[in-house]
């Protein structure tokens, strides 16, 4: 039974297994947009420096933007700093991603019930009436200014979500109808579960009606102290709850990152962000929100210093990857017996090889027909290269060209 669930995951992620070793993944034949490349910040308007690398969408979470935030009692509202941060956005031009969660204590079911943001947010509304208003309010004033909305954050973790799935699931319908009364082109996010376990939470939540009305699948990919090459694999069971249900609607992964280990090694760090926006892409996620851009305190892999404006290697490896990727067609990702990783992609017809091993280094000899000529490291430092030249190659991603 484990080998047929096992074989029916991967044939669901477009990919073959061909040895113990060897596996090939299928990606999406179109062009890599702009839209893969996400990011959350929480202290725009508090100290962080603007990025100064490009993404394209910016999810509001840990921005103090919850509904608890919003209307911290009945029709109180406080949209001071949404306001600044959605008009950061405009100025940057980048999508808001809007996560409506959060329930306000006066509001809750249980308002007693320890937090994890504040007392009773975890809970449903005692009143549903106030989620359709406050849905509709969100939505009123920022119609035409943010056009993506995800219903609630990790559902199937207990201090965001305490309330049974169905009522989540009715919630998250009943959001979905108003978003579209107030502006038909709102687009829709599931709830995201988190991690393995998190397919579990998936498959009720689809079987009670929960997916029917959403545009896309919300996911969080951690995959714990594991490297990216875990999150293919993970990909392949949301993947599989989907298709068990009939569903084939995009997968957005909306948060992930590295909290473990601690502390994080840092020689390797810029390769784990490169890897998982591949690898991603190559699985079947359309995109990916990295957590966080200015997280200190739990993240572990961190993108900038603590003076919140000083880029770290991880940070030009966002760039990079984003550059190397870009408006390129990956028309194959495969490890090989050699577990040396191979994606081939094009742009404007000429093709070229991102290449990395998920353990160690070895001498990488390169086929004489790639008729490569210049080798990148993710660093962006360049060399020369011929075809049939041995580079060296390791946990960090390098471009063949």
């Amino acid at each position: 039974m484990f080998l047929l669930k096992l074989a029916f995951v991967l044939s669901l992620l477009n990919a073959s297994v061909l040895s113990d070793t060897q596996l090939v993944l299928s990606p999406p034949s179109i062009p890599i947009p702009d839209s893969l490349f996400g990011m959350h910040i929480h202290q725009a308007t508090r100290g962080t420096q603007w990025p100064p690398v490009a993404f394209s969408g910016w999810r509001m979470w840990d921005t103090h933007t919850t509904w608890a935030d919003l209307e911290p009692a009945k029709g109180q509202w406080n949209f001071s700093l949404l306001d600044q941060l959605v008009a950061l956005a405009e100025v940057h031009h980048v999508q808001v991603l809007m996560t409506l969660a959060g329930t306000p204590t006066w509001a809750s079911a249980r308002p007693s019930e320890a937090p994890a943001k504040s007392p009773g947010s975890a809970a449903e509304p005692r009143d549903m009436e106030d989620w359709h208003t406050f849905v509709r309010v969100i939505a009123s004033r920022y119609r035409g200014r943010i056009h993506e909305y995800e219903i609630w954050n990790e559902p199937n973790n207990a201090p965001f979500w305490s309330g049974k799935i169905e009522i989540l699931a009715k919630m998250t319908n009943e959001a979905a109808k108003i978003l579209r009364e107030v502006d038909a082109a709102i687009v829709v996010v599931s709830p995201s579960p988190t991690k393995s376990r998190g397919t579990v939470w998936l498959d009720k939540f689809v079987e009670k009606g929960g997916a029917d009305h959403v545009d896309v699948i919300g996911y969080h990919f951690y995959v714990g102290d594991a490297p990216p090459e875990r999150i293919p694999p993970l990909v392949g069971e949301v993947q599989a709850v989907l298709a068990k249900h009939n569903i084939q609607k995009p997968i957005w992964c909306t948060e992930a990152g590295w909290a473990d280990p601690k502390p994080f090694p840092q020689e390797v760090s810029a390769g784990f962000v490169a890897r998982s926006f591949i690898l991603a892409w190559a699985a079947g996620i359309s995109r990916f929100y990295w957590y966080a851009w200015d997280n200190h305190e739990w993240v572990t892999l961190e993108m900038i210093e603590r003076d919140n404006k000083t880029v770290k290697p991880t940070g030009l490896a966002y760039e990079t990857t984003k550059r190397w990727l870009l408006g390129a067609t990956m028309q194959g990702c495969r490890r090989d017996p050699s577990d040396t990783w191979i994606c081939r992609l094009s742009r404007n017809g000429a093709a070229y090889w991102i290449v990395w091993r998920e353990q160690g280094n070895t001498q990488f000899v390169i086929p004489g027909d790639w008729k490569v000529r210049k080798v990148e490291a993710l660093s962006g430092a360049e060399s020369n290269a011929s075809p049939s030249q041995s580079v060296s190659i390791g946990r960090l991603p390098v471009l063949l060209q």
